[in-house]
């Protein structure tokens, strides 16, 4: 494992080989750590790459061409070593490849190309997927940022206001070892609705993380406690979540867009059939991003 250091007169991102995570993205104007610091007491992890699934499974199974494979929440991308392939003074790139171990858990050969552009106050990251297979592929990819904050008195507002719709997890009830599988309950939050802000606590994460389908934002914004703006996520995803530890009161929320999620509590478990699921023919590429913008 190394880290990997890019910056500018606005900011200096830290990133390591171990999953190609940000581990630290520090404001230069006043020194402050914007990225919480995998502290294990909350959580042991700071901005993790999710591959080839975000979420879980059900029962934590896929089954492609009448074979079953196993794979733990959010796929394998995270805890896996990844290569430098370059850098310059304002860019990462990292890239994974499939291996034996992975087609163990996973059925097709892949390279993962993972990119951190640092732009004036900004931060791109770029996922790059490639179908290294012979035969169509199957894959999930998200992020899952944690971003220092009181859940007592920080916001988060969202591009559309109004109300929006949250799809719960319950996974105290499901059988069988599927938790974190998607119930078929939904729940309407209500941010203000003239500033669009979302006052957030305990209690709004008490059913685990909140999933945002149908497009229902394209940027969440984190305000301080004053209700001004601290950082900006803008992202093109069909669905986002948000999350902070069930029950912690951790000083940490994740803002996360997702190009795919958890399997529905009834869900069969075809890998092509999945909801919000990505496909590649042979040889092509995925490419999408989200941005970082820090005030």
């Amino acid at each position: 494992m190394a880290e990997y250091i890019i910056e500018n007169e606005k900011l200096k991102l830290t990133v390591s080989s171990a999953g190609a995570e940000k581990r630290s993205l520090i404001r230069k104007s006043d020194g402050k750590e914007l990225l919480w610091q995998a502290d294990p007491a909350f959580w042991a992890r700071t901005s993790p790459v999710l591959f080839p699934v975000v979420g879980q499974y059900r029962n934590k199974i896929s089954v492609y061409d009448g074979k079953e494979y196993t794979m733990g929440q959010h796929g394998f991308a995270r805890d896996m070593e990844f290569d430098l392939e370059k850098q310059t003074d304002s860019e990462l790139w990292f890239s994974l490849k499939d291996t034996d171990k992975t087609h163990e858990r996973y059925p097709f050969a892949f390279n993962l190309k993972i990119g951190y552009v640092l732009e004036n106050d900004t931060v791109n990251v770029v996922w790059n997927v490639i179908n290294t297979d012979d035969r169509i592929m199957y894959f999930s990819i998200g992020a899952h940022p944690a971003f220092n904050c009181s859940l007592d008195t920080y916001k988060l507002q969202f591009s559309k206001k109004g109300n929006v719709v949250k799809s719960s997890l319950i996974s105290e009830i499901i059988e069988n070892d599927g938790s974190g599988c998607l119930s078929g309950r939904q729940k309407e939050i209500t941010p203000d609705p003239e500033t669009g802000l979302l006052a957030m606590s305990d209690k709004l994460f008490s059913e685990d993380a909140l999933i945002f389908e149908n497009e229902q934002a394209d940027e969440v914004t984190l305000c301080d406690d004053n209700d001004m703006p601290v950082l900006n996520l803008m992202f093109d995803t069909k669905l986002f979540g948000i999350w902070s530890p069930v029950g912690k009161h951790a000083p940490f929320v994740c803002i996360e867009p997702w190009y795919g999620r958890c399997d529905r509590t009834d869900f069969s478990g075809q890998l092509e059939n999945r909801e919000y699921g990505n496909s590649l023919n042979p040889g092509e590429l995925f490419s999408r991003s989200y941005t970082i913008k820090i005030f």
